[in-house]
């Protein structure tokens, strides 16, 4: 299935007025091929392909454990109020190897402190391929554990690629922005970050992690990716 649809990409040489969308196709063989009657949700200058990750009364549980532990001890459901968006990478090169990898409902006893931290596997709301085709994983209003210590008011995004073996793209640079314009559109998204720069919020009263030993140090998706996405976004004043 090719999904054609107006989405902010292209390069960086090429790109269009803010207020001049381009056509991107997605790949007939990317991760949504596999996804029982796909469809495109449509935003203004936005293509956004479905591909809802496997959910189960299991998942749910799990993610609901996670979220008592890590967030809310008192949480009774999985709806949270997006407030924060949080971009990543994938640090590999595959969407659809990605997007099989979130359908997985554990995590893997090889990651061992993420298991020490929770049965649940990671996921995110949306993946960026490298073409700048956006697919929609899951609710933007679901507890997703994609970011320690905000989980409970984020919104993932995840890029695939990384930055050495798969540099992120200027079409990736282009879909993020257009994707965090739409959402900003449709919910109070006040701040914007980096999964590189979210542990430096340790102490303020945005990030919430109840275990003060479970945090890390990730590199995605690099302050030069955010600079792109944030010079593109930055009439909407988001934090930082």
């Amino acid at each position: 299935m090719i999904v054609i649809g107006l989405v902010a990409g292209c390069s960086q040489a090429a790109r269009p007025r803010q207020d001049e969308p381009v056509r991107i196709a997605r790949d007939a063989t990317g991760p949504a091929d596999a996804v029982v009657l796909p469809t495109v949700v449509d935003a203004p200058s936005l293509a956004i392909v479905e591909a809802p990750i496997a959910w189960s009364a299991e998942r749910e549980r799990l993610t609901l454990d996670y979220r008592r532990a890590h967030s809310d001890p008192d949480a009774t459901d999985l709806t949270i109020d997006p407030h924060v968006i949080v971009l990543h990478y994938t640090a590999g090169g595959s969407a659809k190897a990605t997007r099989a990898y979130f359908d997985n409902t554990r995590i893997e006893a090889s990651r061992q402190e993420l298991a020490k931290a929770g049965a649940v596997n990671v996921s995110s709301h949306y993946l960026v391929d490298r073409d700048g085709t956006i697919y929609r994983l899951q609710p933007e209003t679901r507890f997703a554990r994609h970011c320690i210590g905000l989980n409970h008011v984020a919104i993932g995004i995840e890029n695939v690629g990384d930055d050495k073996r798969w540099p992120l793209t200027d079409a990736q640079v282009a879909a993020d922005a257009a994707l965090v314009r739409d959402l900003a559109h449709r919910f109070t998204i006040t701040h914007l970050y980096g999964h590189h720069e979210v542990m430096k919020l340790r102490g303020d009263p945005l990030y919430v992690e109840r275990d003060p030993s479970y945090h890390n140090d990730k590199p995605d998706p690099g302050a030069a990716f955010m600079a792109k996405v944030r010079a593109a976004v930055k009439d909407l004043d988001l934090v930082p």
